[in-house]
């Protein structure tokens, strides 16, 4: 059976352009026990995401409850948003937030409370890992969706017809979504679940990228304490230009870059115009100088004060029989419980307990009452696993 499409454009459509209408809306919003919530934003120019759109919906049936926010108009301020995420009041949704709280939080500081994501509650209710929107809209609300413009300028004014089409879309049919999902989790217990999840997302740690520890995202082979601290200062400037100019710090150099020049240490100019992988634009000025004093730095660097490579994984002692007894385990758990295997334990959880390491997240929370127990239980020799058809049986010793 076809699914229908989402209607066509409204006349009435609501874009909110000044501060008071803002205002107004989010007045009104406090009358209610929910808002849906969207942004569209674009980061492919500058390190932090400029917002270029706000969908905001209250509780209804159709498009009248809901408007679109020009965050780019002259003048209009955020702040009663900003309001209203601090109305504990009124829960504000959101599908796959993490981004568009990033946002909120570099403008403002603020973050929504309450909050609920429907992609992490999906996960929890037994939809898959990292569902997609336009999966819940289709299972749950039985719409389909116009992608059209999912890959549009959304800086560009006007916007077309078909633009607003999209982005109401995103925050009308996350009504059904948010209501069906909520009863889900109240039916079966698991509110607290997602409670514990949305801890990560409302964590201003989550946001802020230090430059001093850029380096342990860069990828390399090589665990030199004096090879690593060129890397660590030559991540630590990449980050630091690129925060200050916002603009993307693939712009500067990119990682593949910093593996070279740690390796070929470039003393002067010349040097630096050897490098097989450095952009045209970091051979000359500030770039060019901030990567000769960053190297210089990594070799200057004290051994006190040289960093040490994470060699955690590679010292553990995995007992390989109890790795995939474990993974037997939460195969079984994922098909009781319903939930995604990687959201109840990731394969580097796994490694660690079989190796008898239990600080992972597969051992704390609603995790540990799911999994991280039974788990235990195994490594003890307290229970065994058997085979019972296509089901796995656990067996107490």
């Amino acid at each position: 059976m076809k699914l229908p499409a989402v209607k066509e454009a409204s006349n009435s459509m609501k874009i909110l352009s000044t501060t008071s209408e803002l205002a107004a809306f989010c007045a009104e919003a406090q009358n209610h026990p929910y808002i849906t919530i969207d942004t569209e934003f674009l980061r492919e120019r500058t390190y932090y995401s400029k917002l270029c759109l706000l969908q905001l919906a209250m509780p209804g049936k159709d498009d009248d409850t809901a408007v679109l926010v020009d965050p780019l108009s002259d003048g209009l301020s955020l702040e009663p948003l900003y309001e209203l995420f601090r109305d504990t009041s009124v829960v504000k949704v959101f599908h796959a937030a993490r981004q568009d709280l990033e946002i909120f939080f570099v403008d403002a500081g603020v973050f929504p409370d309450p909050l609920f994501d429907t992609q992490v509650a999906a996960m929890v209710c037994g939809f898959g890992e990292q569902v997609g929107y336009e999966t819940l809209v289709r299972r749950i609300a039985k719409k389909t969706l116009d992608k059209s413009s999912r890959f549009t300028d959304w800086s560009r004014r006007p916007l077309t017809d078909e633009q607003k089409i999209y982005a109401l879309a995103d925050v009308t049919h996350l009504r059904v979504i948010y209501e069906h999902l909520a009863g889900m989790l109240e039916k079966t217990g698991r509110t607290r679940w997602v409670q514990e999840e949305l801890q990560i997302l409302t964590n201003p740690a989550t946001y802020i990228t230090d430059p001093d520890e850029a380096w342990v995202r860069v990828k390399t082979r090589n665990t030199s304490p004096k090879f690593l601290a060129i890397v660590r200062e030559l991540a630590k400037f990449r980050e630091q230009y690129a925060q200050s100019r916002n603009i993307p710090k693939t712009r500067v150099y990119k990682d593949d870059a910093i593996v070279e020049l740690s390796s070929t240490k470039p003393k002067d100019l010349s040097d630096l115009n050897r490098s097989r992988l450095l952009m045209r634009e970091a051979r000359k000025g500030d770039i060019a100088q901030g990567i000769l004093a960053a190297v210089q730095l990594g070799l200057d660097c004290p051994q006190a004060l040289l960093p040490e490579p994470d060699l955690g994984r590679e010292k553990l002692h995995v007992n390989p029989a109890l790795s995939d007894l474990l993974r037997v385990l939460l195969k079984s758990k994922t098909s009781d419980s319903g939930v995604a295997s990687k959201l109840i334990a990731s394969s580097a959880d796994l490694d660690a307990i079989a190796a008898g390491q239990y600080d992972v997240a597969a051992m704390t929370g609603w995790r540990r009452e799911v999994f991280g127990e039974d788990a235990l239980r195994l490594c003890k020799g307290q229970i065994g696993l058997a085979a019972e058809g296509f089901n796995i049986r656990i067996i107490e010793l």
